[in-house]
């Protein structure tokens, strides 16, 4: 189900008489379009299946070399990502990174950035966004390991509440083989120690 723009617009006039404005008033007058605009593109990820972008694997095994298959992590680093906190729909942004073993087969590398974008694009709790990415690569792909690792600037930490401007919240999920902290080392190092070592870190690993 798509984002009923014509309900967001309506919605929005009542939230802007609420809080004591004018939805009329020249500042706001486009205010409903706007946001009914923003809200299906910050929510598209709703009627989207993540999975479908790794559907067209490639064969690592057809050629020079056909009897080699891989025998390290596939990483891909430093993919950006913005969601909503399903608490205060206030925005959260940062870079997540990911990392598999694989096996025969491989997918293209921008069908990982596209499942995050699937995934990032509906409310969200950080914590959860990286089980789902893990999951989705985990039962799609031929992996005996995934690794996800986010790292982000929250919207309800930075701008109320304590209002913490630099801080930021590190998540890991872990799938396979990277559910033991020795096999994924070499990852979180080639990731970047010291941006998993400044920030607060939530583990959940299956």
């Amino acid at each position: 189900m798509s984002v009923d723009r014509a309900r967001v617009e309506r919605l929005t006039r009542e939230l802007l008489e609420a809080i004591g404005e004018d939805p009329d008033r020249p500042g706001l007058k486009q205010t409903p379009a706007r946001m009914a605009e923003l809200y299906a593109e910050f929510f598209g990820g709703l009627s989207e299946d993540p999975a479908s972008h790794l559907e067209r694997t490639i064969s690592v095994s057809r050629g020079p070399a056909p009897d080699t298959l891989p025998s390290g992590a596939v990483l891909l680093r430093d993919i950006r990502f913005r969601s909503v906190c399903e608490h205060h729909l206030l925005p959260f942004a940062g870079v997540a990174h990911i990392a598999y073993l694989p096996g025969e087969q491989v997918v293209g590398l921008g069908a990982l950035v596209k499942v995050v974008e699937t995934l990032a694009t509906r409310p969200q709790v950080q914590e959860r966004l990286g089980e789902q990415i893990a999951d989705v690569i985990a039962e799609n792909l031929d992996t005996r390991g995934v690794l996800v690792v986010l790292d982000a600037k929250h919207g309800c930490v930075t701008l109320r509440g304590g209002r913490q401007p630099e801080s930021t919240t590190v998540t890991i999920a872990a799938r396979g083989e990277f559910t033991d902290p020795i096999a994924r080392a070499e990852l979180i190092s080639l990731i970047g120690s010291g941006a998993v070592a400044r920030a607060p870190l939530t583990e959940h690993t299956e």
